[in-house]
């Protein structure tokens, strides 16, 4: 059993699970699919998957255990974006309305968690394919975001000591703490968000359902899995 360490910290990042049309949400903590997503930007991997391509099916990354220890929480915040605009009133631009003939202009509402950090732990059996994924972050084939293309990490996602041979709740509950932006206090206890497969859950645990396992990225298909939140002690900072 192995577990690899990933560094999401950054002034803004994004991690919708329920996004439709003019409203774009984000959890408090990463998505599975959208970790899956940035694995997949590291490694170069497309949304095709083809047999025999040499990178990993996206069944075997579904299949890691996932755990996300929360350094930071950050702030929800919210932005506007404009789609559709035009600067002249003879320009045939905008997006096609209901009628499917005239065009117009569409404002989203986008939700996004301010200077939030956290530490994500993959755990799985198979050492080979954690080791593939570390060297991939090492050298990401494509540019790392956190859940948007315009929100790039702060620190890199690459941890250096990350891939270790202790199971997640181990590794999480011992590694460091030092978040990417300084602070006076340390934090009695942090929030931890674990897939309920990886522990074993009791009366006192609440499983949530959440839907954003990846079935497809080409078709933008996923399904659900049941994860638990609890809180740890906060061990010691790093130097």
């Amino acid at each position: 059993m192995a577990t690899l360490l990933i560094r999401l910290a950054g002034p803004m990042q994004s991690w919708g699970t329920q996004s439709r049309f003019s409203i774009r949400d984000t959890g408090l903590e990463p998505s599975k699919s959208g970790v899956i997503g940035l694995l997949g930007a590291a490694l170069g991997k497309p949304r095709y998957e083809v047999d025999g391509d040499g990178f990993p099916t996206l069944n075997q990354l579904t299949e890691l255990k996932m755990g996300v220890r929360v350094e930071l929480p950050g702030l929800v915040k919210r932005d506007f974006h404009t789609a559709g605009g035009s600067h002249r009133q003879t320009d045939d631009y905008g997006v096609i309305k209901a009628d499917a003939k005239s065009r117009g202009t569409v404002v989203s509402e986008r939700f996004y968690l301010n200077d939030a950090d956290f530490l994500v732990g993959l755990e799985s059996n198979n050492s080979a394919l954690l080791e593939q994924l570390h060297f991939a972050l090492a050298n990401p084939h494509w540019q790392l975001c956190l859940g948007r293309k315009a929100f790039i990490p702060s620190l890199p996602v690459y941890v250096p000591d990350g891939l270790q041979d202790q199971n997640l709740m181990t590794v999480l509950s011992n590694h460091p703490w030092k978040p990417f932006i300084e602070k006076k206090e340390t934090p009695e206890k942090l929030r931890l968000v674990v897939d309920a497969n990886t522990i074993d859950t009791t009366a006192e645990h609440i499983v949530e359902v959440r839907q954003d396992v990846p079935i497809s990225f080409a078709e933008r298909r996923f399904t659900i899995r049941r994860v638990v939140t609890m809180e740890i002690n906060t061990p010691k900072g790093g130097k």
